[in-house]
């Protein structure tokens, strides 16, 4: 499956299930590396998970805790 198939087919899910957000891929991805870093993994799994060369852009979601993520992720989700 294609990258472009892949967008279309998660957009037509989300309107076929009500929701008005708009989805894309990188959301899951971000969503994922959140929920693995808030429930105590390691900077260095989760890097191999996402694929990082380097863990500093993996450090992006290590300074996104606690009540700023939570504020950012109502607002924007």
């Amino acid at each position: 499956m294609s990258i472009p198939t892949i967008r279309w087919s998660l957009k037509k899910l989300a309107k076929r299930g009500g929701i008005n957000a708009n989805v894309y891929l990188h959301r899951f991805r971000h969503t994922y590396a959140c929920q693995l870093l808030d429930n105590g993994a390691p900077l260095e799994f989760i890097q191999g998970m996402l694929g990082h060369e380097k863990a500093s852009t993996t450090q992006i979601y290590a300074q996104l805790r606690g009540e700023r993520r939570r504020e950012l992720y109502r607002r924007y989700f």
